[in-house]
């Protein structure tokens, strides 16, 4: 092949390389949005027993309130936790705890909106 064959074939490779990457970025961003969205915090209802993760749990150095579903265990907001302690740090009580969850290191957080004691 001739140098001046060689070129436009360089040009149209090069071209070619890169519109392959553009594709490839938009494809990721239209495809990878949705799964963002997936993330965003909804409000749940949360049902079970409503107590301290020190004095009851034994599972935290201070005072904190949180709902135990199951084997989970949600921490409530720092708002609410000092909101609504005083009801359940000697005695734990069934309840419902409405809020948005969402993971913050190791620990699942409700910000709560609404608590119900039974």
């Amino acid at each position: 092949m001739s140098s001046r064959l060689r070129r436009p074939l360089r040009v149209t490779l090069a071209a070619l390389l890169l519109s392959a990457f553009v594709v490839a970025g938009l494809l990721l961003a239209f495809v990878g949005a949705p799964v963002v969205a997936k993330d965003e915090a909804k409000e749940e209802t949360l049902k079970g027993k409503i107590t301290c993760a020190k004095c009851d749990l034994g599972t935290a150095d201070k005072c904190h309130t949180v709902i135990k579903v199951g084997d989970k265990v949600y921490y409530f907001d720092d708002k609410a936790t000092g909101k609504y302690h005083k009801e359940i740090c000697k005695e734990p009580k069934d309840g419902t705890v409405t809020g948005t969850v969402k993971k913050d290191g190791d620990k699942m957080v409700v910000t709560v909106s609404k608590v119900e004691f039974k």
